[in-house]
Parts: structure tokens; C-alpha cells; sequence
């Protein structure tokens, strides 16, 4: 394992009905983490969930609008990530999102010889 390192977690919080341009906005907001080279994102869907309207939010069946709430996770260095803060804001409008230090283990892949068996 290699060392423990500082890094930046940002966390997104938006709803799943959420777009830009008529596109998923969780498919843009993981879009632009990739073209800014940032180490990875992750998109959670929740079960249900509520902010700062109040209103719950979450899977309804005879729904025809799904409004899930959605984490987006990236974790990257501090100067990267903060680089790409800007590019929230250009698309995040009622969503929250949290910036936090967090310390970040790397566990090498295991070989399938190193596998228990």
C-alpha cells in the first residue's frame, strides 16, 4: 500500500431529473471531470433524500418523473480540484456541493495469484 496522501473530495449533490442542455446533468458534470484530467468520479443514485426546499425527493412508481437525489464523489489533489471548481459553477444551479480534506490510501490491484483462495 502506499502511503497516505492529503487530498480534496468534492461531493455533488443534484437530483437525477437534473439536465443541462437536455442532457443528464450528472453525464455533464462526469464529462468535464474527465477532460479536466481529474483522477476519477463516481455518480451515487439515492433512494430518497431532501434539501434545502424541503421537499423529499425519491423513487415513486407510478411516477413518470424519477427524481432521485445523486452524490457525484471526485477525489483528486487539492490544486486540481480547485481548478476545476469554475466548471461547477457553470452548471450546477440548485445543487450543493461540498468541498472537504480528506486523506486518501492507494491499495495496488492484487494479482490473482496474490488472491486467497
Amino acid at each position: 500500500m502506499t502511503p497516505i496522501r492529503r487530498a480534496l473530495q468534492l461531493t455533488i449533490f443534484i437530483e437525477e431529473c437534473d439536465t443541462w442542455h437536455h442532457k443528464p446533468l450528472s453525464a455533464e458534470i462526469v464529462h468535464r471531470a474527465h477532460e479536466a484530467g481529474l483522477a476519477g468520479a463516481t455518480v451515487l443514485r439515492g433512494i430518497e433524500g431532501f434539501g434545502a426546499s424541503s421537499v423529499i425527493h425519491g423513487f415513486r412508481l407510478l411516477s413518470l418523473k424519477q427524481d432521485v437525489p445523486l452524490a457525484i464523489v471526485i477525489v483528486d489533489e487539492e490544486e486540481r480540484v480547485r481548478r476545476f471548481l469554475p466548471a461547477l459553477r457553470d452548471v450546477v444551479g440548485g445543487g450543493l456541493v461540498i468541498v472537504e480534506h480528506v486523506d486518501v490510501m492507494r491499495c495496488p490491484a492484487r494479482d490473482a495469484a496474490q488472491a486467497p483462495a
